[in-house]
């Protein structure tokens, strides 16, 4: 029973394998699930089987030794129906062990078509990794680029800004210089003038 076990293991990572990561990343067959339900709900019966059998022959036993009470030879039919109860209760064991070992089996071939799946199914993981990291990256390249052409623009709008106030400054005191030459210059020839209307005395 183990050995079947390991090769139908065996079989189903070497099956995975061949089919890649298109079947990896599917479920299990319709068929190998009906399959594996199929010999569950058997080794459930004959679990329950195992347990009605020890029923009855626990019942059987009570009933047959309190019946030797009334024989003569009452040691050797008490002994007569601990044998036959021993007995029940080893086949019964026999069937639970059946079930057990039906329900270990299952479990193992579940295990390992899993294990087939997800070792099928690194690869592709691994490569949706290295696409969800080289576009993580090219998303921090674009939004560092991003940032940084904001950086350049609001420098040359501060430049601007700078060369622009510059500007307005050096206008504003040429205006200022102009209008005092021209106020100086009026008042120069208002003083002409007064002293030319005014001649010496």
């Amino acid at each position: 029973m183990e050995n079947r076990s390991l090769s139908v293991a065996a079989l189903l990572i070497a099956y995975a394998s061949l089919c890649g990561n298109a079947q990896a990343a599917s479920e299990p067959d319709a068929a190998q699930i009906a399959d594996w339900e199929r010999r569950n709900v058997k080794a459930a019966e004959l679990k329950d089987e195992a347990r009605r059998m020890q029923e009855e022959a626990k019942r059987l036993y009570d009933v047959k030794s309190k019946a030797c009470f009334e024989k003569f030879q009452v040691t050797a039919c008490r002994n007569e129906a601990h044998k036959e109860h021993s007995e029940q209760i080893a086949e019964a064991r026999r069937v639970e062990n059946q079930g057990k070992a039906l329900e270990r089996e299952v479990r193992k071939e579940q295990l390992a078509d899993r294990d087939a799946r997800h070792l099928a199914e690194a690869d592709q993981r691994a490569a949706d990794l290295r696409k969800r990291e080289a576009e993580t990256s090219a998303d921090r390249r674009g939004q560092e680029a991003h940032e940084a052409a904001l950086r350049a623009g609001k420098e040359k709008d501060a430049d601007e800004g700078a060369k622009r106030r510059a500007a307005d400054a050096e206008r504003i005191q040429k205006k200022q210089a102009d209008h005092a030459a021209k106020v100086a210059r009026k008042k120069e020839e208002a003083a002409a003038r007064k002293a030319a209307e005014n001649p010496a005395r």
